[in-house]
């Protein structure tokens, strides 16, 4: 489960720690069959969650479940040699040494598979074929890679048996090229291939003290407080009292709502050519020049007193802090058509209204009371969340870790699809550049742009659990048992499958860092600083 502390925060574990808050993006990783690949530069091992799920190379293709029961029921002519040496980013090298003795048996049954499975002609079903026979009618090259593969099948499991329990889910891969295997095989020498492996990481206090005497200073935007929120709370419902009436005889004015039509391309200087900007685009754009917090800075400016039917032309930067990096500092040509204008007939805001405004109030003062109560409740969560923000980014701060690279691939996609799902439920974006942003290159851009922040919320995650462990903290067996019901229920809604034992871990991992946090909370010194 995703552990969500604050508005855009999100933490999540490795292994057993693996759990999204939705049934729709939730994805269990139970599978322990792995494949082989060897269309790619190397030989990687990845979930089989499904028959369709990735295209099968031919029909040998080894599928080895892992698992030290298997590997110590594996008998083997002679024993494997495996050299582990530590690498960076918290990964192991397993260099894997297979006698020959190991290399012909697996032969000697590839070949009695082949016997049993092709139709030679002149041989009846189940009568030996002649070695060379058969190697001619199979072919060498394919005899040879089946042997390759099933040599990896029967020695996988017993080498990689010596990082069970520390490898992190799915992080177990072959490094060797496929194609470097075919080049050197021969059955009379030792076969050799290498393996890496991620693990738990260590984690490294570099305060002395650890998080005991840990400062926070929490800052507030003023503009979350009840008051300036309860005032724009109130202009939003008296809006939606007024109508709409259109405007022909003026161009756009603050406070009237436009239809817009924009197009967006890069513009470059050198004159060089330009490229579409798809997630800039929108057909039938309503803007409300009201509430531009999200607008590109310099856009409502370009805007005003553009008249129906009209097109405007101008060029604008997208700021540094823009929320898409690949936008960051790119200078854009926007091209804006004015579809329709309205201005807001509003009528007097009066104790008339009040029942219109807020059901159950007869005054205009008690809807300000009602509304002012409700966004304190809502200022309290707001506070609560900047509180736990920051601890967490102080705690980023004193501990160094040397993150696995399938940990920081993994939660590093996980908040790019989170940031694409917000964007869509949000109606930023539509089928088109959704597809768009989810191509393989401009993931990777993202991973590479947030390497920073993904890097911190990874620490800020293992901190969470040392800690949890470090100070004793638990949870009761009720509060699980009733957040499973909830998560359950979730899932049943939505006519989701879900491994009732699985949520059950990630919930406590959920209870978990909720515990924390409460305990940081009470025990470390916070300051609160409005800006």
């Amino acid at each position: 489960m995703e552990l969500v502390f604050g508005s855009a925060l999100h933490l999540h574990r490795p292994s057993l720690f693996s759990f999204t808050s939705s049934p729709s993006s939730y994805a269990c990783k139970l599978s322990s069959s792995w494949s082989l690949d060897r269309a790619s530069s190397s030989c990687h091992l990845y979930p089989r969650l499904s028959s369709s799920s990735r295209r099968v190379v031919n029909p040998f293709v080894v599928a080895a479940a892992v698992s030290v029961k298997s590997a110590e029921k594996e008998r083997f002519p002679a024993d494997i040699e495996v050299t582990e040496t530590k690498m960076p980013h918290s990964s192991v090298k397993l260099s894997v040494a297979v006698p020959p003795a190991v290399c012909q048996e697996c032969y000697r049954k590839v070949l009695d598979e082949f016997s049993k499975q092709l139709k030679v002609p002149g041989f009846r079903p189940g009568k030996k074929i002649p070695e060379n026979i058969l190697l001619n009618y199979a072919g060498r090259e394919n005899v040879q890679r089946a042997t390759i593969e099933a040599i990896l099948k029967k020695t996988l499991p017993k080498a990689v048996s010596s990082v069970q329990g520390r490898a992190l889910a799915d992080s177990v891969r072959i490094t060797t090229k496929f194609s470097e295997m075919e080049d050197d095989f021969s059955q009379q020498d030792v076969f050799r291939y290498d393996v890496a492996a991620d693990v738990a990481p260590e984690i490294k206090w570099l305060s002395e003290n650890q998080y005991k005497n840990l400062k926070v200073v929490v800052e507030i935007d003023q503009i979350v407080t009840a008051e300036n929120a309860s005032e724009r709370e109130l202009r939003r419902r008296h809006k939606d009292l007024g109508s709409l009436r259109i405007i022909t005889d003026r161009g756009l004015q603050v406070g009237d709502l436009v239809v817009l039509d924009i197009h967006a391309e890069t513009f470059k200087q050198d004159g060089s050519e330009s490229e579409k900007i798809p997630s800039a685009e929108r057909k039938g754009f309503h803007l409300d020049t009201e509430e531009t917090n999200n607008l590109l800075p310099g856009f409502l400016d370009a805007i005003i007193g553009i008249q129906q039917g009209e097109t405007k032309s101008f060029i604008l930067t997208f700021p540094e802090s823009w929320e898409q990096e690949n936008l960051r500092g790119v200078n854009a040509q926007f091209m804006v058509e004015c579809k329709e204008l309205f201005y807001r007939d509003l009528p007097e805001l009066d104790d008339s209204l009040a029942e219109k405004l807020l059901a159950g109030c007869s005054t205009l003062d008690e809807v300000k009371q009602a509304i002012l109560q409700r966004c304190r409740e809502i200022e309290q969560t707001a506070i609560e969340q900047a509180t736990d923000n920051a601890i967490l980014e102080q705690l980023s701060k004193i501990v160094e870790v040397d993150v696995p690279r399938s940990l920081f691939e993994e939660q590093g996609r996980q908040l790019y699809g989170a940031k694409l799902m917000e964007m869509q439920a949000g109606r930023r974006i539509n089928e088109d550049q959704l597809a768009s942003l989810s191509s393989e290159k401009t993931v990777n851009e993202f991973l590479e742009s947030q390497r920073e922040n993904i890097t911190a919320i990874i620490k800020q995650m293992l901190a969470v659990g040392e800690i949890f462990k470090c100070e004793g903290l638990q949870f009761s067996t009720d509060e699980v048992v009733n957040e499973v019901k909830k998560a359950v229920t979730e899932f049943e809604q939505h006519n989701q499958e879900y491994d009732e034992e699985r949520i059950k871990e990630q919930v406590q991992d959920v209870l978990e860092g909720a515990k924390v946090l409460e305990w940081l909370r009470e025990n470390l010194e916070i300051q609160y600083v409005y800006r």
